[in-house]
């Protein structure tokens, strides 16, 4: 950079209200926006995702910032399975209403698909998926039904 050349910065603007899904473990942001069907239309408000940012916590994360959408418990479940040091933060009026971190339950049930085309809750019968949790870093899924196990959760979410 040449003395007097001037170094600008671009900024993410904050949001008026929205979900800040912030702590995303390093470039998994875009898994994230495929869980939460964003990119695949039907969105119609702003979308920031910022990857590879520094971390005061860990070397570097990534951020999903989504306006206009507050995110049901069944979509932090799956933030969860792919993000499980993710902490979501719901912004009101540009301040932070509220701010949890996700939470690995014990067992998923019905967010996942098993990767297994012959266990039983990929045939015909009413058989609801179930997974225990066998890995929480890196999360690791082992099906409650065939024992298949399942490492590449975000390929599988229903």
């Amino acid at each position: 950079m040449d003395k007097g050349e001037e170094v600008k910065e671009f900024k993410v603007t904050p949001i008026r209200n929205g979900t800040v899904i912030d702590h995303i473990t390093c470039n998994t942001a875009l898994k994230v926006l495929k869980i939460l069907g964003i990119g695949e239309g039907g969105v119609n408000s702003t979308v920031s995702v910022l990857m590879h940012v520094p971390s005061s916590k860990t070397d570097w994360k990534d951020v999903v910032k989504i306006e206009d959408r507050e995110l049901d418990a069944k979509e932090v479940d799956k933030i969860a399975l792919i993000a499980p040091f993710a902490t979501i933060n719901i912004i009101r009026n540009y301040n932070v209403a509220e701010k949890h971190r996700v939470e690995l339950p014990e067992i998923v049930k019905g967010i996942v698909k098993c990767a297994n085309l012959n266990c039983i809750t990929n045939r015909q019968e009413p058989v609801e998926s179930k997974f225990n949790i066998i890995s929480r870093d890196p999360p690791k899924l082992k099906c409650w039904y065939c024992e298949r196990e399942i490492e590449d959760i975000s390929e599988h979410m229903v």
